[in-house]
């Protein structure tokens, strides 16, 4: 349970045309959010701005994707993933996102800006298969070890069939 938030089986699936837009500053704080974010999420554009972007974290989603998500952008790539979040009144949606840093004009990182459309039904059956193992790796080496024991998983399963996690999630 979540800030008070319990967690449901009622799952939103985008529209084909939807796309959520957010922005980040460094510290993962949301800057702004369209619409269509404020609709899935189930907050107010009053209740999101301000707030850590991971007040939509579902807790499905193992702390390593995160962990991989935070390095690659922060090392100024774009990342891709599919992701899973929960609305303010715990039903959730997955989608596939495309986070990219933003900069300044001295090139300094400034933020995130992410956009997240309707992801392909194999790439979630997929993934939601790596994440549970991943969970449950997570579980097992207790919370000090669980980010590095996820990772390690997740890597030998990119490992295992010779992609990175871009081109995995790019191919399902």
């Amino acid at each position: 349970m979540k800030r008070g938030i319990t967690p449901t089986a009622i799952e939103r699936a985008m529209r084909e045309d939807d796309f959520i837009v957010s922005t980040t500053d460094m510290s993962g704080r949301i800057t702004y959010g369209n619409r269509i974010f404020i609709e899935f999420s189930g907050y107010s554009e009053a209740e999101l701005i301000g707030s850590q972007h991971n007040i939509i974290r579902h807790p499905d989603m193992p702390r390593g994707v995160f962990k991989l998500l935070w390095d690659k952008i922060k090392s100024r790539e774009e990342c891709f993933a599919y992701v899973k979040n929960m609305n303010k009144d715990g039903s959730f949606y997955w989608v596939f996102t495309n986070v990219t840093p933003t900069f300044d004009l001295s090139n300094e990182l400034t933020g995130f800006f992410s956009v997240r459309r309707k992801p392909k039904a194999s790439g979630v059956k997929i993934m939601r298969d790596v994440y549970a193992a991943m969970l449950d790796v997570e579980r097992k080496a207790g919370a000090a070890n669980a980010v590095a024991a996820s990772t390690k998983l997740l890597n030998d399963i990119l490992k295992e069939k010779g992609l990175s996690y871009d081109e995995l999630v790019l191919a399902i």
